[in-house]
């Protein structure tokens, strides 16, 4: 039978039909063709040998709809397949990196990517064009209807991320690998992993098991509705390295990579409480715990040769599990305060000839710029790593509004675009009544950031010029975790958010419709509930 939506999109005719499939994030291009495509239980999956992986994946997802696992075949196997989809991939293919060609007529289906990544992007657009796991649809034998369609399709920019805090609330192996195949369903192509924060460090560092046995456990957290109070319960947890190594492999698999982000100078007190002398212990009153607050504090790294070993120490360890290009610092809300008070900071100053704490702030970040520099890396950070003087090699994760990408684009460093105005998950997304009117449970950090105002971001600001924007790598939402205590909330937050971040980082600018999306966002909703994946509602004021 045909799937209900496609029914009614096939009723159409011309461009808009095609245009009106739901698919997000839009393709760049989609041309109609005639009749559709029976895809039954019989359909199975015909692969390029160097696709096995992406063909594996895709009948597994297969398998999720249908109920029925496909079969699948390399072009070199003689095994007859009653109907088939084709996955193919063309180094030569007139696509940019990531891109993929779908063909559907009435005999065949077929992919067609640039690399292994946009063959497997273009098995994305195939699972939203079917039915959601429930759909009535599945449980008759009646062939399903793929609309004939010829669509060219490639990312706008190459960094498309979502930003993750295990460091406030810890989530569970299985909930960061679901998180990662909801990325991977809207075409998002990093998970940026942040790991370490006042409130508990989440990974073994062997070298350092304190870090973990102390660092990872704070004794108290702020309940619902009180967040200046506790709960009076011990409250932690930490990944292993292997436990590591199967998210990665997990990710890389869905042309994901991931990006840790190790805090430092600020945000430290796990690590310090674990291990003291890493912190200015040289002040009145030095007593570092892991805390049981949220928000900004004092506890930072004192910029010693001592830390700057265990700085390089835990980045040869995380470097040997993320094989990332880009390794991330934080470099986030450092107060400067302990660094005043220390004698030890005031010497290096005068040695440095370092002004005030932004100096040396500039003089610590520019140190581990260094050590990962020797691990073949790069440095990226929050746009307080601008403070003193920005690394010469570093590129910047602009939070703060757009001035920190704008200032570094101009002189000519890349920038990821990540401001609180349009892309931090973790503010409300229905107004603040009407979301505690739904329970305490729905309480969040502030704000109010509707579906329509993130799908509205540009991440290339109108104040560069063409070459300046060059220097965009691309465009992140963040996931802070304060108020997220267990995954059902998290999802609840970053759905269907998600989906809009998804064409905001892919579709082109002129592509772009927020009432077409949020038409084409009802097919899509479809496959989250099918998922049981919580959301919020996306009809919000604007």
């Amino acid at each position: 039978m045909k799937h209900p939506l496609l029914a009614s999109m096939m009723a159409l005719s011309g461009l808009a039909a095609a245009d009106s499939l739901p698919l997000i994030p839009q393709p760049v291009s989609v041309k109609p063709g005639e009749g559709a495509f029976d895809f039954t239980a019989a359909t199975g999956i015909r692969y390029d040998r160097t696709l096995k992986a992406e063909a594996d994946l895709f009948a597994a997802d297969l398998q999720k709809l249908t109920g029925n696992a496909p079969k699948t075949a390399s072009e070199e196997m003689r095994i007859l397949l009653p109907s088939e989809i084709r996955l193919d991939v063309d180094a030569a293919a007139d696509l940019p990196v990531g891109g993929y060609k779908l063909e559907i007529t009435p005999k065949t289906v077929v992919v067609t990517g640039k690399d292994a990544a946009g063959a497997y992007y273009g098995t994305r657009t195939l699972l939203q064009l079917l039915p959601a796991a429930n759909d009535p649809a599945w449980k008759d034998q009646a062939p399903e209807k793929l609309p004939a369609v010829s669509i060219s399709d490639y990312p706008r920019f190459a960094w498309r991320g979502m930003m993750l805090d295990c460091g406030r609330h810890f989530f569970e192996v299985k909930d960061v690998k679901r998180f990662i195949d909801e990325l991977a369903y809207h075409k998002l192509n990093v998970f940026h992993w942040h790991l370490t924060e006042d409130q508990g460090w989440r990974i073994e560092i062997k070298k350092y098991p304190k870090l973990t046995e102390t660092g990872s456990w704070r004794e108290s957290s702020p309940p619902y509705g009180n967040r200046n109070s506790d709960d009076g319960k011990r409250y932690g947890g930490f990944y292993t390295q292997e436990q590591v190594k199967d998210i990665v492999a997990y990710a890389t698999a869905r042309h994901i990579t991931v990006v840790p982000e190790i805090e430092m100078p600020g945000h430290a007190a796990a690590a310090i409480t674990a291990y003291p002398k890493l912190g200015n212990d040289d002040i009145p009153g030095y007593a570092p715990k892991v805390m049981t607050r949220w928000g900004v504090h004092p506890y930072t790294f004192a910029p010693t040769e001592d830390t700057f070993r265990f700085i390089d120490d835990v980045f040869t360890e995380v470097c040997a599990l993320f094989p990332s290009k880009y390794i991330h610092i934080g470099g986030d809300e450092a107060p400067k305060d302990q660094w005043d008070k220390s004698p030890r900071v005031q010497e290096l100053k005068k040695k440095e000839n370092l002004k005030d704490g932004h100096d040396v702030q500039s003089y610590f970040v520019k140190r581990v710029e260094k050590i990962l520099a020797k691990k073949g890396r790069k440095l990226i950070g929050w746009d307080e790593i601008r403070e003193g003087g920005l690394s010469p090699e570093a590129t910047v994760m602009s939070w703060r509004g757009e001035k920190g990408g704008i200032d570094s684009a101009k002189e000519g460093h890349d920038v990821v675009m990540a401001a609180n105005s349009h892309l931090y998950f973790d503010h409300y997304q229905e107004p603040k009544e009407a979301a505690l009117a739904k329970g305490g449970d729905k309480e969040a950090i502030g704000g109010f950031l509707p579906l329509s105002k993130v799908y509205s971001y540009d991440p290339v600001p109108k104040a560069l010029t063409a070459a300046e924007g060059k220097h965009v790598l691309g465009v992140q939402a963040q996931l802070w975790a304060e108020y997220f205590h267990d995954f059902p909330k998290m999802e609840y937050m970053a759905f269907p958010r998600i989906a809009a971040l998804a064409e905001i980082a892919w579709t082109p600018l002129e592509r772009k419709n927020f009432e077409d999306f949020r038409g084409r966002l009802d097919g899509v909703l479809k496959h989250y509930d099918a998922a049981g994946l919580k959301h919020g509602d996306p009809d919000q004021p604007k």
